[in-house]
């Protein structure tokens, strides 16, 4: 591939990939969280619960691309398997299949991670004065940011 000359050094660039295949990687965790929790979910709130979740992962199935494509760009190969986003994510799997409600108490803390990671990687795109990562980074935020409230809301 041709030298990458858009106005950012390589290693702000190289910098900025990794904060951003940490929130690809706490992203995709996070949309293979929820649909599983979409396939599983039962009780009451059933209907409610699994028509919300299918709208958050259909969301993130875009984020993910969308953070992937943005890694790409800045001239870094995107993770691409199980094995190498598991060790980058900061979310921690869940084995079993829990009750309704403490599905959403784990989602709320989740999406709360990624705004977390949002931070870190978000830092490291405005000190390198990338705006294209750090807008990307900025609108994940608060869409994790408003989905964890309205997680919180319902607990």
């Amino acid at each position: 591939m041709k030298k990458i000359d858009i106005g950012i050094n390589e290693q702000d660039r190289l910098n900025i990939a990794e904060g951003l295949k940490r929130l690809l990687a706490d992203s995709y965790t996070l949309y293979l969280q929820t649909h599983n929790f979409h396939w599983n979910v039962e009780g009451p709130q059933f209907r409610e619960l699994h028509l919300m979740f299918e709208e958050h992962y259909t969301e993130l199935a875009v984020a993910v691309d969308d953070i992937a494509e943005r890694i790409r760009t800045l001239g870094v190969v995107a993770p691409g398997t199980y094995k190498a986003l598991a060790s980058l994510s900061s979310i921690t799997e869940v084995e079993e299949v829990p009750a309704a409600m403490e599905m959403v108490s784990i989602l709320t803390s989740s999406h709360e991670q990624v705004v977390k990671t949002s931070r870190e990687a978000l830092k490291l795109a405005q000190d390198a004065d990338d705006e294209s990562s750090a807008a990307l980074i900025s609108d994940r935020m608060r869409i994790h940011e408003k989905t964890a409230w309205m997680l919180r809301a319902m607990i």
